[in-house]
């Protein structure tokens, strides 16, 4: 072989090696690559998963606080009550989608929610939750009772929701069948027990159970089968 041909043959395969080792740093993690898939071991803020490992699409709120403050609302007039069938009130998924608390994980259950009197640590004081209440009523264009409606968690606190960001506080109007005057006594709160029972048991993922009562509380039980 010539010194010429042999020439050509070393550049091609200098050329051939360059171009595997690029086709091998994209793949771990070069200039635009895909990045490898976040472990199960990930830290706690990251992004809740559900049953099948798909983002539950809940955000993290900036959980539980020292001193809390008075939270902005949404404008008034601009959030919209839905209704089921049987005429119990949803809330609107635009203003109110849920929000999570960072603290809970399924790494720390035990510590959290499943420990008896952890909610009564890190729930809001009245003098705050009160004014956001009566804010939040107009953002709704809710005029019945503020006694009879619950400033209710969307995803409650016993589920590890967040306790003060305004993503996951909602007025809640009373159910049908209320008795005027007798204050909040929803059938949701029934709904976050038997939720809180089967996570705590290990029945039901935390975040599963996050997400069936985010999205609809009324099938929440029925959804994870636990009618």
């Amino acid at each position: 072989m010539g010194v010429r041909n042999i020439a050509v043959v070393t550049v091609s395969l200098l050329l051939a090696g360059a171009a595997a080792g690029c086709s091998h740093g994209a793949s771990v993690g070069g200039s635009g690559a895909k990045h490898p898939a976040t472990p199960a071991s990930s830290p706690s803020r990251s992004p809740a998963t559900g049953a099948a490992g798909a983002p539950s699409a809940l955000p993290y709120g900036p959980g539980p606080q020292t001193k809390y403050a008075v939270q902005a609302q949404p404008p008034a007039g601009s959030c919209h009550f839905g209704f089921e069938a049987d005429k119990q009130p949803l809330e609107d998924k635009a203003c109110t989608p849920g929000a999570l608390n960072p603290k809970v994980t399924p790494a720390t259950l035990k510590t959290t929610i499943c420990k008896a009197g952890y909610t009564s640590t890190i729930r809001p004081p009245e003098s705050v939750t009160g004014v956001e209440k009566a804010a939040n009523a107009k953002s709704y264009g809710y005029t019945g009772s503020l006694h009879d409606a619950e400033y209710d968690h969307l995803v409650s606190l016993e589920l590890g929701g967040d306790p003060n960001d305004p993503r996951n506080l909602w007025v809640e109007p009373p159910s049908p069948g209320h008795k005027q005057g007798a204050g909040p006594n929803n059938p949701k709160d029934g709904v976050e027990s038997k939720l809180h029972t089967a996570v705590c048991s290990g029945k039901v993922q935390l975040a599963v159970a996050q997400k069936a009562i985010a999205t609809d509380w009324t099938t929440a039980l029925a959804t994870l089968g636990l009618t």
